[in-house]
């Protein structure tokens, strides 16, 4: 058995990993590079032929965005996902091949037919049997990760029971919307996922209070608070917030008595057509949400569909509302893609209203280095979009608690909370620091282990 890392080695992004038994392989996810990490062609770089089938951990661009290249390449082989994930798959290559590869929509539906007549989508805990060409048997099962709707990890039974697990991408514990993971009973290999394994994030409740305070200074102040946010899972997640803050200061008499006409006033703007369609398909699998979200719905809230949330899909229409902010510096919340800032309908909101000092924007998202999101981070005095300087004086805030990665603590927890095992384990997805970080925490916890650092293996 081996396993070779094609990305998300040395950082983030491209993650795909191939798991090589004999003279066949398994692909886990098929990922496109972001940020510093991109690559100015997207081609397939190593060998398929002999690939069995495609395993996705779940339905981000850098875990499946490849996949217009690898089926170029040739591949036809079987595409298992869980169903969330599968119902969520051509919205996300859809949106990649048009801003990508600038295909119509006929085009575009043509290669989405071709992956869902290669999908297949599989219940989480549902066992499934692949059998090799010379006879051996292989196993391999969904569960829950945590990290977006339909996210899990990979379970994987070698013919000798050696099992190896591939964690995707693991989310916090105790979100209010997506399930916590639990750790696998057995994993003899681990591949794990790393991008905060140096950090801590912040409580919960502490991200729904620096939420809260933002808006009520907006609200004093005027301008709009900018949220870039990921289409799938993040945004679902603001959302869910916003309409929790605006619960309690309506409802509350400890809320914000002096502000509640207005808090009942401000427009919440989802300006994202692809956001839109996936949270249509969070609603339809509300099977999967957490227990708090399912109650919130038993309640009779909507914590998804709620009346303030105004959401804008026509681009004329995007275009009037930029202008319309930039004009009158009226309080509003925009949630827009892309979430590090690196395309999308947010570059147009940060062009016309970073120059503004009463605009505030929200980064709840990991920041790819390279990437718009990464530089304002550091709050400069001035970034280029679209090859021309636009000074920064709105408030650039960064909210950890909204990170759909677990963070050091979680990732230590998940892997001491597997029985038996795991033997080895391969870090990846991070950068060097923070995958070296994790490594020397998990030494001490499971000293029996071997950790490798991948992004330091030639």
């Amino acid at each position: 058995m081996e396993i070779i890392h094609h990305g998300a080695r040395t950082g983030v992004t491209g993650s795909c990993h191939e798991l090589c038994l004999g003279q066949h392989s398994l692909l886990v996810d098929c990922g496109m590079f972001q940020g510093s990490e991109a690559r100015a062609r997207h081609e397939i770089d190593f060998p398929i032929h002999h690939i069995r089938a495609l395993l996705l951990t779940h339905c981000h661009i850098d875990h499946v965005g490849r996949l217009p290249w690898l089926l170029a390449a040739g591949f036809r082989g079987p595409i298992y996902a869980t169903e969330a994930t599968a119902a969520l798959l051509p919205l996300m290559l859809e949106d990649g091949l048009k801003i990508s590869l600038g295909l119509n929509q006929q085009q575009c539906d043509q290669f989405t037919r071709v992956i869902k007549s290669l999908l297949k989508p599989i219940p989480f805990g549902c066992r499934v049997d692949l059998v090799w060409p010379d006879g051996e048997l292989i196993q391999f099962c969904f569960r829950p990760a945590g990290h977006i709707l339909g996210s899990a990890y990979i379970e994987i039974v070698l013919p000798d029971g050696h099992t190896v697990v591939f964690s995707g991408d693991l989310g916090p514990s105790h979100t209010p919307l997506h399930v916590d993971p639990v750790s696998p009973v057995r994993a003899d290999t681990l591949v794990l996922e790393s991008t905060y394994g140096d950090q801590h994030h912040s409580a919960l409740q502490q991200r729904e209070d620096e939420l809260s305070e933002i808006i009520d200074r907006s609200l004093q102040d005027g301008g709009a608070i900018l949220i870039p946010a990921f289409s799938v899972g993040r945004t679902q997640e603001v959302l869910f917030d916003l309409e929790n803050v605006l619960q309690k200061s309506l409802h509350s008499e400890f809320g914000y008595p002096s502000k509640l006409a207005t808090w009942s006033e401000i427009p919440i703007i989802l300006d994202s057509p692809l956001a839109a369609r996936v949270t249509e398909q969070y609603l339809n699998f509300q099977k999967l949400w957490a227990k708090e979200a399912k109650q919130r719905v038993f309640g009779g809230r909507h914590p998804l569909s709620f009346e303030q949330c105004i959401t804008i899909t026509q681009h004329a229409d995007h275009l009037a509302l930029v202008n319309r902010l930039k004009a009158t510096g009226e309080p509003a919340i925009v949630v827009a893609a892309s979430g590090m800032c690196s395309g999308g309908r947010i570059m147009n909101y940060l062009s016309a209203l970073l120059p503004d000092s009463r605009t505030d924007v929200i980064l709840v998202g990991y920041q790819a280095q390279g990437t718009l999101g990464r530089q304002l981070l550091s709050q400069p005095e001035q970034v280029e979009i679209e090859q021309q300087l636009v000074p920064v004086k709105a408030a650039i805030h960064t909210m950890s608690g909204y990170s759909a990665h677990a963070d050091q603590h979680d990732l230590i927890q998940f892997v001491t909370g597997i029985e038996q095992g795991p033997q080895q384990i391969r870090l990846v997805h991070g950068e060097p620091a923070a995958q070296q970080t994790l490594a020397e925490q998990l030494r001490a916890v499971v000293p029996n282990c071997e950790v490798i650092v991948t992004a330091l293996k030639t």
